[in-house]
């Protein structure tokens, strides 16, 4: 069963930083176009951030200039590293792949921002 594995979620204060990986399981393919959502309780979710095979990225304003989102090929791992973080980038992070055309998501990581 293929799936996506999430790491890296966790408690930070205002201003820190944390860093999501995603990478595959069960799949012998690599990660296509890959990225990662939020979604924040009462909100819908939305995208934050995309990667195409070739290293071409895709934010959404909010993150632009603290997030940043790598790939490394030879891991089939995608990476968010996100610096300054707000009170209000709290929610659950999903990360997104295409695997062999299909669309896969992972389980989701809580990222709380607090004091």
């Amino acid at each position: 069963q293929v799936q996506l594995v999430e790491s890296g979620g966790g408690l930070v204060q205002p201003g820190g930083s944390l860093r999501l990986s995603c990478t595959t399981s069960g799949s012998i393919f690599s990660i296509d176009v890959g990225g990662w959502y939020r979604q924040a309780p009462g909100k819908q979710r939305q995208l934050v951030a995309l990667i195409t095979p070739y290293g071409g990225t895709n934010y959404a304003d909010s993150v632009k200039d603290r997030f940043t989102i790598s790939r490394d090929n030879a891991k089939n791992t995608v990476f968010l590293q996100m610096n300054s973080l707000k009170p209000e980038d709290t929610a659950i992070y999903s990360c997104y792949a295409i695997l062999d055309k299909s669309p896969y998501w992972g389980q989701g990581t809580q990222v709380t921002v607090s004091s």
